[in-house]
């Protein structure tokens, strides 16, 4: 497969804002030695299921190479051999390691975490934090604890991570009018949505896809491969009902069966990136260990196909050339190639830009929501809800106001939702973007309207996603990918650290000696005023 990354070897509310009532109201929102390149090697080309790379002959003991165990759809992978020019000199790498390039979206806890090993035992010749991303390539030399008894997923990767998000890949892609060229039963399709009524397939489509931040490729593909809703049509009244075969009351139609779907996918993308995803589970209780060198992509979506088949079904739809990576490709094209126009995903030293607490100065909010769902109720913890003291308990629209956290353009302005494109190109799949959700209709912010910092957003309510009490719930994005409010660019404001809990809405706010702990009731530990100088 195109750049199959090389290697020398192969984380007042309760889930979705819930509650109880209270004056702050309740939420619901939804060395070989002889030397070790620093720099990774070239990418090869898209490697066929026979294609297997030969590292150099080397002289002296090398480190041990973590090969997966084979099988029909598993490929080895390692380095082809270095350049003549001699590399830099790197640390002693002791045997029986395993040398790995890192990948665009590594973060060395998560990585430690995928290879079972702790932070402090990875080495590498150039400097490590444990916080912010490693540049992509940095060699990575950890200690091999993988069981060689073992058999792991696939260390093939099927689809890059900018594939499944909604990035810049898919900025030229009009959903409608592939929708329509396609002319299947997605091109009549329409479905009762309680905020957009009567809703066209191709529209809602797009709604799901900027919602989620999910790539409307991918959707289209999952919808096409699972029940030729796209190319053809249904072939039973009970893929008509359940598209993706999802039996359940609540996820009727097309968009509850994407909006499941795209859980599924969030789930094992982001939950990857934390480094709390290990293994897959089939629907015949299988179980297989992931591959530690896979990609977040991938892994999302392995994690989605796993659900709803069994292993061996599994197998059979993620073969590179006769199962769902193919019926990808055959639809949109190389995936890999659109990958590339993206360069530096997650560019070196990548920083959060400065941000503020969304409320003015010398006026008291409750922190009531720590990391959750940054849309829906089982997406990526990157999300963070506040609310106003309010005079009366339940929904409501407050008079006081949701202020701008960081200058940049309005993009998006309804249902609830405003998004703020901090580069100001247009596009939420570029940059800096910051979500303000449940802000009501009324004074609300226009669409392509620039704001500055402090400038009014709107006014806090219920409306958008599912609440039962009026508060604002925040989330960032860049280049399309929700940011982990306690991952490697924690959620800051106003000087103010995210530190997550050990469950969703849970968590504390930081700076300096000063901790505020979020309380679904508002109560006076999450209370917090921001600075006049902020």
């Amino acid at each position: 497969m195109k750049r199959a990354i090389i290697f020398l070897v192969t984380a007042l509310v309760l889930s979705s804002c819930v509650g109880n009532v209270s004056l702050w109201g309740q939420y619901q929102t939804p060395t070989p030695i002889g030397g070790v390149p620093i720099d990774p090697p070239a990418s090869p080309t898209q490697a066929t299921p026979t294609d297997v790379f030969v590292q150099a002959p080397i002289t002296e003991t090398p480190p041990v190479v973590f090969t997966p165990t084979p099988t029909s759809l598993l490929n080895s992978f390692v380095t082809p051999p270095p350049t003549e020019t001699p590399p830099p000199a790197t640390p002693t790498i002791a045997p029986n390691s395993i040398l790995y390039y890192a990948q665009s979206g590594d973060w060395l806890p998560a990585v430690a975490s995928r290879f079972g090993v702790s932070v402090s035992e990875i080495t590498s010749p150039k400097p490590l934090s444990e916080h912010g991303f490693i540049d992509q390539g940095t060699l990575l030399i950890i200690p091999n604890r993988i069981d060689k008894n073992i058999q792991y997923s696939s260390a093939l990767q099927l689809i890059p991570d900018s594939e499944v998000i909604y990035s810049a890949t898919a900025l030229d892609f009009n959903i409608e009018a592939y929708v329509k060229a396609a002319g299947g039963y997605l091109s009549t399709y329409r479905e009762y949505l309680n905020t957009t009524a009567w809703t066209t397939g191709a529209a809602g489509i797009q709604r799901i896809a900027y919602e989620n931040s999910i790539n409307p490729r991918l959707l289209l593909a999952i919808l096409d491969y699972e029940a030729q809703w796209v190319r053809g049509k249904p072939a039973n009244e009970f893929r008509t009902k359940y598209p993706l075969g999802y039996e359940n009351y609540l996820n009727v139609g097309m968009f509850g069966q994407l909006t499941w779907a795209i859980n599924e996918l969030s789930a094992g993308y982001y939950e990857w990136r934390s480094g709390t995803l290990k293994d897959l589970t089939f629907l015949d209780g299988a179980k297989l260990p992931l591959d530690p060198t896979l990609n977040a992509g991938t892994v999302g979506l392995m994690y989605f196909f796993s659900h709803q088949h069994t292993l061996n079904e599994w197998l059979r739809i993620m073969d590179q050339t006769s199962g769902f990576p193919a019926f990808y490709q055959g639809m949109f094209g190389d995936p890999w190639a659109r990958a590339d126009t993206i360069v530096n995903f997650f560019p070196p030293n990548l920083t959060q830009p400065s941000m503020t607490l969304p409320f003015d100065s010398r006026v008291t909010w409750a922190f009531t929501g720590g990391p959750h769902s940054a849309w829906g109720k089982e997406g990526p913890l990157a999300a963070l809800d506040f609310a106003p003291r309010n005079d009366k308990t339940g929904c409501y629209v407050s008079p006081a106001w949701i202020l701008a956290m960081a200058p940049g353009l309005v993009v998006r302005s309804g249902n609830g939702v405003v998004m703020i494109d901090l580069d100001g190109d247009g596009h939420e799949q570029t940059g800096w973007d910051i979500m303000y959700l449940h802000v009501a209709a009324q004074d609300r912010v226009p669409l392509g309207q620039w704001v500055d910092l402090n400038d009014h957003i709107g006014h806090p309510s219920c409306e958008g996603g599912i609440a039962t009490g009026t508060h604002t719930h925040i989330a960032r994005k860049y280049n399309g990918e929700w940011m982990l409010a306690d991952g490697p660019i924690p959620f800051v404001l106003s000087g103010w650290t995210t530190v997550a809990g050990d469950k969703p809405y849970l968590g504390k706010l930081v700076k300096g000696n000063k901790v505020i702990t979020a309380d679904v009731y508002g109560q006076a530990w999450s209370l917090i005023t921001r600075d006049d100088g902020d």
